[in-house]
């Protein structure tokens, strides 16, 4: 049984806060070249609960983990996970909002790992939970800003801005067209009678932070020698293909993976929508050279069910999860058909939206 607020520090919270974790339906490896995404929130959340402890170093307790940390301002946590939450007290701190010392509860029903950003729904669920006990002046885009700063300079992800935006504006309901560059968006409808599978492949995400930074280099190398800020920016398809191996490759995954998310947003039908998540997961796979082979024998088994419109897989890849649009009211029996096939190779998978049945993931 997992030890609450009152369990560990013997009396209740002040306030508790909640974020959501993400996937992202189509825009993967955009956010970072100041492109165009298309994520929604997940049922599953993480909550913070803290409040003031009169002493002089925060406390920080993570239940699923069942473990503890304690840092102050000027000396970091040495354990991983509390980085996060002591990057969102150092960067209110940088923005000239001073955090007296707190006893902080965390739990999590979202899979660490997966690519379903527990990191960025920590992260937003810390500044909402302080924006609540201290009042702040802060909008849910200033809270994604300070969370992505967050991470970046603290938990030494170089990040960019999708999984904070996420977890801080969308909900279950609705996909968030978001612009990078600009923080321009908007809340959109899934295509009509359609609905949401999420499988976790079972393969832990171990090359993706390494491969991830690795990436964005290239990207970024790709855009400074075509002349450009981003890859955003990129038009020319010609000149694209003037790059050298493999930055052709990566520019042109990014690119047309712009073009899938803007042409998603035109209000297609599941069929299409789920034709440009196949066509992603190609170009993730063979540009983008993120997938691998569990991953793409996921996603094979989705796109040959009659009930599934379009399959790819979510996150930075090397592993974690796989995401699938549904005839609406299909997912579940899709998901526990795919799962029975692909688990005899004993790879352990499950499913992660819509939730299992009375059980926490």
């Amino acid at each position: 049984m997992m030890r609450t607020f009152a369990d560990v520090f013997g009396k209740p919270p002040a306030v508790s806060a909640e974020a959501p974790g993400r996937v992202n339906l189509l825009g993967e490896h955009t956010d970072y070249n100041d492109g165009y995404v298309l994520p929604t929130a997940i049922p599953q959340t993480t909550c913070v609960s803290i409040r003031e402890n009169g002493g002089k170093q925060f406390s920080l307790y993570a239940a699923e983990l069942e473990h503890a940390a304690e840092f102050t301002m000027e000396s970091a946590p040495h354990e991983h996970f509390a980085s996060y939450v002591y990057g969102c007290v150092r960067e209110l701190h940088d923005y000239s909002f001073a955090v007296p010392p707190l006893d902080i509860h965390i739990s999590s029903s979202i899979p660490i790992g997966v690519g379903l950003s527990s990191s960025a729904a920590l992260e937003v669920a810390t500044l909402r939970a302080l924006r609540q006990l201290f009042n702040l002046p802060l909008d849910d885009v200033a809270i994604a800003q300070l969370a992505q700063r967050a991470e970046i300079r603290y938990a030494g992800v170089n990040c960019g801005i999708m999984d904070q935006m996420a977890s801080s504006l969308a909900d279950t309901r609705s996909l968030l067209f978001l612009d990078t560059r600009t923080l321009q968006r908007r809340l959109l409808p899934l295509p009509a009678r359609a609905e949401i599978l999420v499988i976790d492949s079972g393969v832990a995400r171990s090359l993706a932070a390494s491969k991830y930074n690795e990436r964005r280099a290239e990207c970024e190398q790709a855009a400074r020698l075509l002349g450009l800020r981003a890859l955003r920016d990129a038009t020319d398809t010609a000149a694209i293909e003037t790059l050298p191996q493999p930055l052709r490759r990566r520019a042109r995954h990014v690119v047309s993976e712009n073009n899938r998310v803007l042409r998603a947003v035109e209000s297609i039908d599941g069929a299409s929508f789920g034709e440009l998540m196949n066509a992603s997961h190609t170009s993730l796979r063979d540009d983008y050279e993120v997938s691998i082979r569990q991953l793409d024998r996921l996603v094979e088994l989705l796109q040959i069910q009659c009930a599934v419109h379009g399959a790819r897989l979510t996150g930075a890849g090397f592993g974690g999860a796989c995401i699938a649009l549904c005839v609406e009211g299909e997912a579940r029996a899709v998901g526990e058909r795919v799962l029975e096939e692909y688990n005899t190779a004993a790879q352990l998978g499950r499913i992660l939206v819509p939730p299992p049945v009375d059980s926490r993931v």
